[in-house]
């Protein structure tokens, strides 16, 4: 086993004490949940439904748009009653399209179709399944988990990688899973190695989770899956940090982990992929952390999808204090909410209502080249050199410097003793030169239409010369014909 520790990296304080010890309890659905049809990286879903249908718990409501989408169905049974924009759990508090469903409390499933053995299906089967039940990473990154099992296939992966380390602090989400679920993740990770066809799958669970550890080694008994203990530092949860801490591989700038025949898989996404082969289930529920200093019960939940995060924080705990920041998923690489009316996604890992005191927010100062960011970066980037180059407007000096490797981990922010907000400024050079790319793009875009329009012109300008021409040439003709006839 690779010993080497990942480089750079910080060690905040966790805070999983507040919900580590509390049992996942299930969450009841509301009279209303408000299903978003964007809950994954890609294309949004389009709706199947329209206002008035009724619908059973598990019935397909949202089929996928395009190669990179994913379906989203119904988390309770009951009756559409609105499809229309609204908030999106997004900083911007930008609108996206949502179905309202009525819930008729009487949890009325749809037909599943369950098959006897998973194991005895092909791999793209597998992948065909795992896409249908509306699957993504629920790590927090969202992306379609069958279109990455279905690309690793393609390229031959050898190692599938499941990422147990939940270095966020406050989350516990995947902790109490590992305790809890153990043996069906197990089992997902063992359909997910058969749909990808690896030879080795390895499970990285930080060292601050013994009871984790220990649950997952047990049910890993006899399988050929290796359980491993890695260090709690973060950003050990990030999948770059984490490869290379399991197997010694640094995957290389712009590249993909299945380049060097690696696939990455949450934990959280193996029990979804189990739920979904063995049951039959759609993902219409997730783990959500409940936790921070002005919660008055932390915890975790099983929490239908579509779950307004006010009605999740009034009903399972309510307020110790107003909340100085409202979070959803971890503080880190966690964003701000606009507001608590916004729903429980796939990809919502926690919901965390800070006080001032933990947020210990500062008005940044002039940096004092210290280079404890330059220290802390996972990446082994230059993060004052880059921001210094992005207040200038220089942002190709920026890109020069790695700034497309950044994995916006906050690790530089949280340990700058000028309280530099750093992070946001690699975010917003990022949206800066992505907006630039796609107006160059625009731009080369018109340029080609404009070419191709005076192309055209002078082609039909040309054509029409040539049609005048021959309908002179043949009236000349058809004259000197008549003159002829005439004399004769």
């Amino acid at each position: 086993m690779f010993k080497k520790s990942i480089r750079g990296g910080v060690h905040p304080a966790d805070h999983k004490a507040l919900s580590s010890d509390c049992k996942i309890r299930h969450f009841p659905a509301g009279e209303q949940l408000h299903v978003s049809l964007q809950q994954h990286l890609g294309a949004p879903s389009t709706p199947v439904v329209k206002v008035g249908d009724s619908v059973l718990k598990g019935q397909l409501i949202g089929a996928s748009q395009g190669h990179i989408s994913a379906p989203v169905h119904a988390p309770v049974s009951g009756r559409i009653v609105a499809l229309a924009e609204q908030t999106a759990p997004h900083p911007s508090g930008l609108p996206v399209l949502v179905l309202t469903l009525e819930n008729d409390q009487q949890h009325r499933w749809a037909e599943m179709d369950v098959v006897a053995d998973p194991f005895a299906l092909q791999p793209e089967e597998v992948c065909l399944r795992v896409g249908a039940a509306g699957i993504v990473g629920l790590g927090g990154a969202t992306f379609p988990a069958a279109v990455k099992l279905g690309l690793s296939l393609k390229t031959g992966v050898d190692t599938l990688i499941l990422n147990g380390g939940e270095c966020e602090p406050y989350l516990t989400c995947d902790d109490r899973l590992m305790r809890e679920a153990a043996d069906e993740i197990i089992k997902g990770a063992l359909l997910m190695q058969h749909a990808v066809q690896a030879r080795q799958v390895l499970i990285g669970i930080e060292d601050n989770k013994p009871e984790a550890l220990d649950a997952m080694q047990h049910a890993a008994a006899g399988t050929g899956i290796e359980i491993r203990s890695v260090p709690s530092r973060y950003p050990m949860g990030s999948e770059k940090q984490l490869v290379q801490q399991l197997t010694g591989k640094e995957l290389p700038a712009m590249s993909r982990a299945a380049d060097s025949g690696l696939v990455v898989h949450n934990v959280a996404t193996a029990r979804a992929v189990y739920q979904a082969l063995f049951l039959g289930r759609p993902l219409i529920s997730r783990v959500v952390t409940l936790s921070g200093g002005a919660v008055t019960h932390p915890g975790n939940w099983e929490v239908p999808l579509g779950t307004l995060a006010s009605d999740f924080l009034n009903r399972a705990s309510g307020f110790d204090s107003t909340p100085a920041r409202l979070i959803m998923g971890g503080p880190m690489m966690g964003i701000q909410l606009p507001n608590l009316h916004v729903p429980i996604i796939k990809g919502s890992s926690g919901i965390l209502a800070l006080t001032e005191d933990e947020i210990q927010q500062k008005n940044p100062s002039p940096c004092v080249r210290c280079s404890s960011c330059i220290r802390s970066c996972p990446m082994g980037l230059l993060p004052l050199e880059m921001a210094a180059s992005i207040r200038s407007g220089n942002l190709k000096a920026a890109s020069q410097l790695g700034l497309s490797d950044c994995v916006g981990c906050g690790a530089c922010s949280y340990i700058c003793p000028s309280s530099i907000p750093l992070t946001h400024l690699f975010n917003y050079a990022k949206g800066e030169i992505h907006t630039q790319q796609k107006a160059k793009q625009k731009m080369e875009a018109t340029r080609v239409l404009a070419q191709r329009r005076e192309v055209r012109l002078e082609r039909q300008a040309r054509e029409r010369e040539e049609l005048m021409a021959a309908r002179r040439a043949a009236a000349a003709k058809k004259a000197a014909a008549e003159a002829e006839e005439q004399t004769s």
